[in-house]
């Protein structure tokens, strides 16, 4: 796992009138600081990647659908250097990954539905100057292919 990387399975707690799953508790191990809560979908066979943050820390999960996440760390001197990770998360695997400054991330929707991703990061989106930074998803930097379908190269 890449130096920095966490998670926490998800626990659904079901009974007849539904079921309740927490995602993220101040008081969890996984828990740093609170920014605000904002979440965003992504079409079948969408890829939203890559970026990173200088400051902050992501937290998030995929709440419908399913989602394929990819991370690659990038840092130089990290003991994790080049290292990718790939985490299959939704209502088939409830996971909450927590992200560390510097590391690109991405996912992108898999199968017939939308897929909803609820993401906690450890600051506010700052619209005068975003801690986001961006690359395409099929840049030569990270060595991952995101196979929009099996056999073909993105592009």
């Amino acid at each position: 796992m890449i130096d920095g990387v966490k998670t926490k399975n998800l626990r659904v707690i079901p009974d007849e009138r539904g079921w309740l799953m927490e995602i993220l508790r101040c008081d969890d191990e996984i828990f740093s600081s609170f920014g605000q809560v904002y979440l965003t979908t992504a079409y079948p066979g969408v890829v939203k990647a890559w970026h990173y943050h200088k400051k902050q820390t992501d937290n998030f999960t995929c709440i419908k659908g399913m989602m394929k996440v990819a991370l690659y760390d990038g840092r130089e001197g990290s003991i994790t250097q080049g290292e990718v990770n790939e985490f299959f998360v939704g209502e088939q695997n409830p996971l909450l990954i927590s992200v560390p400054p510097m590391v690109y991330h991405g996912f992108k929707a898999l199968g017939q539905e939308t897929a909803y991703f609820l993401s906690v990061p450890t600051h506010p989106y700052d619209y005068r100057e975003p801690d986001e930074f961006r690359l395409s998803p099929d840049s030569d930097l990270i060595p991952y292919d995101w196979l929009l379908e099996p056999g073909k190269k993105h592009g």
